[in-house]
Parts: C-alpha cells; sequence; structure tokens
C-alpha cells in the first residue's frame, strides 16, 4: 500500500490535531474540547475567550496535560527516527534505540539519583544524570569499537549489547545497595512514564530534537547508499567509517536526551520505521521524517491508554508500548515483511 505524499501529509495534521486535543481532554477527570482549545486559546492570548472554566481545570489542562502531550510527541519522535537510521545504519530490521547500551547507561545514572544523590538538582535531576549516564555509556562504545578495531555495522551492534549488559548489571547493583522502599519508584522509570513533564523542561528534548534533525534529514539519501553495502557507499564516494560513527553519535545523544525524560520506552524505535516503509516504501529521504511524525502519534495515544487503562492511577507507558508492539511485531514477522 502506497499513499499519495500530499495526502499524507494532510491525514497526519489532522491526526496531530485530534490527537492532541484527545491527549489534553481525556483523563481520571474529562475536559470538553471546545473548553481545551479555550483554555490554550487564552494562554496564548489573554481575553481571546471568556472564562467558563475552574482553576483547577486550567490547571489540569496547561500545567498538566499539555506539557505531557507535547513530551510524548517528541519522545515518540526521537525515538521513532532513532529506529529508523539504526535499521538503515545496521542493515538490521530489528535494530531499535535501546540496542546500543544508551537506555542503559541512561537507566544507570536515573537510578543513582534516584535511589543515592536524591534531588539535589532539584527536579532536573533524575533528567541530568540519566543524560550523564547515556554519555558514558556512549563513550564506552565508542571506547570499545577503537580497542577492538571494530568499525563495521556488525561489531558496532555487539559493542553496544556488550555494554548494555554492562550498564545493566551496574544499575541493578544500586538497586541491591539501595532503599528498597524506593525500589517502586525506580522500577516505575524504568518502565517509561512522562510524570516529569513541565514546560520550563520541554526546551531540552525538543532543542535535541531539532538539532539532530537538522544534521540527519541532510545525510538521509547517503544513508540509502550505506543501507545497500558499504561497497556501494565507498563507491558513490561517501566516507563510511565516518559517516557511520557521526550517525551512531547523533542517534545515541537522541536516544539519551529522550530516555532521559521518559524512562525506557521499547518498540516504538522498533515498531513505527516498519509501519512507515509499509505505507511509503524504504526510501529512508521519506521514512526519518514520517517515522517522526508516527512516532510522536503513537506516543500520543500509548500516553492516552496509560491514563486511561487504570484511572486515576497512571500505568507504565513502556507496558502500553510492549504490549501493542509485541503483538504487532509478531504479526509482522508472520507477513514475512522483517
Amino acid at each position: 500500500m502506497r499513499l499519495n505524499l500530499s495526502i499524507l501529509i494532510l491525514l497526519l495534521a489532522a491526526g496531530f490535531i485530534l490527537s492532541i486535543t484527545a491527549g489534553v481532554s481525556f483523563g481520571s477527570a474529562s475536559i470538553p474540547f471546545s473548553t481545551v482549545w479555550s483554555i490554550v486559546g487564552n494562554k496564548l492570548h489573554a481575553g481571546s475567550f471568556p472564562v467558563t472554566w475552574s482553576s483547577g481545570q486550567e490547571s489540569i489542562v496547561w500545567d498538566v496535560r499539555f506539557p505531557r502531550v507535547v513530551l510524548a510527541a517528541l519522545v515518540g519522535a526521537g525515538l521513532a527516527i532513532t529506529g529508523a537510521v539504526l535499521q538503515a545504519l545496521t542493515r538490521n530490521p530489528l535494530a531499535d534505540p535501546h540496542l546500543l547500551g544508551v537506555s542503559s547507561g541512561a537507566a544507570f545514572g536515573a537510578i543513582l539519583a534516584l535511589l543515592h544523590t536524591g534531588l539535589i538538582l532539584g527536579l532536573l535531576t533524575v533528567p541530568l544524570f540519566a543524560f550523564t549516564g547515556a554519555l558514558l555509556a556512549t563513550a564506552a562504545v565508542g571506547l570499545t569499537t577503537r580497542l577492538t578495531r571494530s568499525h563495521s555495522a556488525d561489531r558496532l551492534v555487539l559493542s553496544g549489547v556488550a555494554v548494555a549488559f554492562v550498564f545493566t548489571a551496574l544499575g541493578n547493583l544500586l538497586i541491591f545497595l539501595g532503599d528498597p522502599r524506593a525500589a517502586n519508584t525506580v522500577v516505575f522509570w524504568m518502565l517509561g512514564g512522562l510524570g516529569l513533564a513541565q514546560w520550563q523542561h520541554l526546551i531540552y528534548p525538543a532543542g535535541i530534537l531539532l538539532l539532530c534533525l537538522a544534521l540527519l534529514l541532510p545525510k538521509t539519501r547517503e544513508l540509502n547508499a550505506l543501507a545497500m553495502g558499504d561497497e556501494t557507499a565507498v563507491t558513490l564516494g561517501i566516507p563510511v567509517v565516518r559517516f557511520r560513527l557521526l550517525l551512531f553519535v547523533v542517534t545515541a545523544l537522541l536516544t539519551g536526551v529522550m530516555v532521559a525524560f521518559s524512562g525506557a520506552i521499547g518498540f516504538v524505535g522498533l515498531m513505527v520505521p516498519h509501519f512507515v516503509r509499509l505505507i511509503v516504501g524504504g526510501d529512508n529521504v521519506r521514512v526519518v521524517p514520517l517515522s517522526a511524525a508516527f512516532g510522536a502519534l503513537a506516543l500520543i495515544w500509548a500516553d492516552i491508554v496509560a491514563r486511561l487503562i487504570m484511572a486515576p492511577e497512571d500505568m507504565p507507558i513502556g507496558v502500553v508500548t510492549g504490549l501493542v508492539g509485541g503483538i504487532a511485531f509478531i504479526l509482522i514477522l508472520r507477513s514475512g515483511r522483517a
């Protein structure tokens, strides 16, 4: 199935408006769609609509749910882009953002903050520690590939897997040594959640996402060549080792920041690029930006389900993406497309 690109863009625009509205409206305390956009309109331009809502509803819409929906979109887009690039980079349809050990490093940093240091830097403590852990894991993978002279795609993946095991073990050690009463907090974070969403913090994932898009989108044709094999890329004049390292660093940075603000959310980076290729084909010029759009939509709706299914409690969003993604992946395997 292939859709006309103009029609697809229109459908995506309508889907974003509907998804954002639903994400802000639905919850343990539902708020009418018209009230949602009236509150947003008044926040953007004071006095645009007569105030017919309570201060509590305004706080739920603007301070709680709207930044949460924006964070879901940013994280979903970032993870899906990373998955699309890694699958082309490694020529492995099973590649996803957690393949290279970055999420394990981020989890290590978050566990350290949650169980052993406390919020010494305020609400940004967990994201900053998680991001630092992701950077350490990235550096560890780079050092491993240098020491073992492993520059091929398969060797990069193996280095990432090895680093992931090391940081997972270190994280488990921190849990073992930490306060058992805080274990629930750590488990919830490791399963994924968007509870850290606040307007003043969204600049960090948004800025990194825009930076990485600016670096990746001009390279999508070279990524097509690399996906066809190193020999083809070299024939076309692409410096394979340097280009692969650039993609590796950019995707590691993107994964680390998104995991730092949302916890470990699986299957988005694995499944969304497969879905996009079913619609538009395998050209990464289209796959990479459309993966960002569909990843954002997917995580917004996963968060809605996570908030509704056990309301007023929040189910970890990683449980929802794991269940849906696992079933969808089984169906893809059955159809022989993976």
